[in-house]
C-alpha cells in the first residue's frame, strides 16, 4: 500500500511540475531572470551551453534537497517528491533539448502528432525574440490549435 502512495506522490509531483514550469517560465524566465533566458531566444546561438542552461541547475537544487531530506532518518515522502521532480526534469530535457531544439540529433524525424504539435507550439514561443508578448510557456501541455492541421 505504501508503494502505491509513493507512486501517486511521484505522478502528482510530475504533473504539478508542468504548472510550476509554466509559471516559472512566464513570470521568472521572461521576468526578472530574463538575462539568463535571453540567449535561448536568439537565433542560431553558437555555444555548446547557453546562460539558459543555468535553469537546469536551479531546478535541480530542490530535487537534490528533497532527496537528501527524504532519506533522513529513513526514506520518506520527500524522497519521492524529489524523484517526481527528477522525472519531469529528464522529460523536459528529452522534449526541450533533444526533440525541439535538436541539441542532440536523436529524434530528427518524428511522425508522432503530439510531438509535432509540441514542436509547433514551442516554435511559436520562440518567434518572440524579447521577453514580452510570449505564448506557450508550458512544456508538455499543448493547446489544441497546434494539432488542428494534423487531424485526419
Amino acid at each position: 500500500m505504501l508503494i502505491i502512495l509513493y507512486l501517486v506522490i511521484i505522478i502528482l509531483t510530475f504533473l504539478s511540475m508542468e504548472a510550476i514550469t509554466w509559471c516559472t517560465h512566464k513570470y521568472i524566465m521572461h521576468g526578472f531572470l530574463w538575462y539568463l533566458h535571453k540567449d535561448h531566444h536568439q537565433p542560431k546561438y553558437q555555444g555548446v551551453f547557453e546562460k539558459n542552461d543555468w535553469f537546469f541547475v536551479i531546478f535541480a537544487i530542490p530535487s537534490i534537497l528533497l532527496f537528501w531530506y527524504g532519506v533522513i532518518p529513513n526514506i520518506n515522502y520527500l524522497f519521492f517528491i524529489g524523484f517526481g521532480i527528477l522525472c519531469y526534469g529528464l522529460t523536459y530535457f528529452l522534449i526541450h533539448d533533444v526533440l525541439i531544439h535538436q541539441r542532440f540529433k536523436w529524434f530528427k524525424k518524428t511522425k508522432n502528432k503530439y510531438l509535432i504539435g509540441l514542436r509547433k507550439a514551442h516554435k511559436i514561443h520562440h518567434k518572440h525574440l524579447n521577453k514580452e508578448d510570449g505564448e506557450c510557456f508550458g512544456m508538455l501541455y499543448v493547446p489544441y490549435k497546434y494539432f488542428k492541421n494534423q487531424l485526419v
